[in-house]
């Protein structure tokens, strides 16, 4: 299971939104309501990790010049 960051949306000016985690499936749709409140949410787009590796052969790096490996 994955834990993915959804957002509560504001329905009012000036209302802040709310934070929270939930559990998923990868295979599942993103939730649309809080299953709890019913309030209307979104799911947060967090930045990830990337897999890099340095290329053993002559053929070249797999990541670009400015990764911060080089050097």
């Amino acid at each position: 299971m994955t834990t993915y960051v959804y957002e509560t949306i504001p329905e009012k000016k000036g209302e802040e939104a709310k934070y929270f985690e939930i559990q998923q499936s990868m295979k599942d749709k993103p939730l649309d309501k809080h299953p709890e409140t019913g309030e209307p949410i979104r799911r947060v787009i967090l930045g990830g990790y990337g897999l890099m590796k340095k290329d053993d052969g002559g053929g070249g790096d797999a990541c670009g010049p400015s990764c911060g490996c080089h050097g």
